[in-house]
């Protein structure tokens, strides 16, 4: 690799962990703000002008506050547990391709940390692993509060992991590949996946709602009955740990829900506006993050009005319901290809 290369792409990995956990941390605030506006509040404005430093107030908080172990705690468990969950969370945006490609000097960088041709197999892997983060933190605290969360979190992750991978199927039997890139180049314009695979969109978005323990499906913290849940007993950064990697795992759920159901840095009518190619790359990128922030706050929205299931509704919502509609997706997917392949074999021969 040449040094210009080199350069670029630590530039670029320092740039992407930076953003995410900038666009983590804002999330915070923003979800403040939003919950403030549902309920008719003001919410933080304190900490800076319209409580812009609330964030940074809040870390600085964390860092400061006395950190308790407790004394029947496992010592080793209950430090790997966040780091796990942080350590995951950052891992899958290696894969997300923020724009196309920039010419600098002549040459072409890519802007992906890097492209594998698996790379929805290694989000599932990296994001099945995160789940020992949330099980072994429950199990290391030593309380039945914590434990009761952790083994919530690891059956329902099992469980809408299952309807999410099938959800994928359809598209990538469409797509014909496992690389994100690819799928996101496939949907110039305005031929996103969404139009095509429907059913496909939404189980994957219910799903997501479920891996990112977010409400209607935060059972595994769930306060009213488990009293934080998972990470009761954690206090200072290490629970600041499990907080900040919920939010950055909203993030990189939103981002792969736009680069795989809707067109990721694509735009209607981008390439038609006469702009240089560096222009129309950053512009598409800016694009991509409009779509991620939309659905960011379509995360924080449905979180302030709907309220939770009862863990038996949502582990029959997982199997009874979700499972055989991917599986019918997967179906009506395959009879619509079979019908395109003879259709066009027929106007050939």
């Amino acid at each position: 690799m040449e040094t210009a290369d080199l350069i670029f792409k630590i530039v670029f990995v320092l740039g992407v962990f930076g953003v995410s956990l900038v666009i983590a941390m804002y999330s915070t605030y923003a979800e403040r703000k939003v919950a403030a506006f549902f309920q008719d509040r003001i919410g933080p404005n304190r900490a800076g002008p319209f409580g812009l430093l609330q964030p940074l107030a809040d870390g600085v908080k964390m860092f400061m506050k006395e950190e308790i172990i407790p004394t029947h705690a496992d010592k080793a468990l209950f430090i790997l547990g966040p780091s796990i969950a942080m350590l995951t969370a950052c891992m899958t945006s290696v894969v997300i391709p923020w724009g196309s490609s920039l010419i600098i000097n002549g040459k072409e960088y890519v802007m992906q940390i890097t492209d594998v041709n698996i790379g929805i197999l290694y989000v599932f892997g990296v994001v099945s692993i995160g789940v020992y983060g949330i099980m072994i933190g429950g199990w290391a605290s030593n309380n039945k509060f914590s434990l009761l969360g952790a083994l919530r979190a690891s059956s329902q992750m099992i469980s809408y992991e299952l309807a999410m991978g099938m959800s994928i199927i359809a598209l990538v039997m469409m797509t014909g590949t496992l690389s994100i890139r690819e799928i996101v180049e496939s949907q110039p314009g305005a031929h996103w996946n969404v139009f095509v695979q429907p059913l496909g969109f939404l189980l994957f978005l219910i799903c997501a709602f479920a891996e990112t323990n977010r409400t209607p499906f935060d059972l595994p913290e769930c306060e009213t009955e488990l009293v934080g849940g998972y990470h009761t007993e954690y206090s200072s950064m290490k629970l600041g740990f499990y907080l900040f990697a919920e939010y950055i795992n909203m993030f990189i759920s939103s981002a792969i829900i736009v680069c795989l159901y809707f067109g990721g840095y694509n735009f209607p009518f981008l390439n038609s506006l006469g702009l240089s190619h560096n222009l129309t790359a950053i512009l598409g990128t800016v694009l991509m993050f409009g779509k991620i922030f939309f659905f960011i706050f379509f995360f924080m929205w449905v979180r302030w009005t709907i309220p939770r299931f009862r863990y038996d509704q949502l582990m029959r919502l997982g199997w009874k319901i979700l499972i055989p509609l991917a599986v019918l997706n997967i179906v009506i997917t395959a009879v619509v290809l079979l019908f395109k392949y003879d259709l066009w074999n027929t106007s050939i021969n």
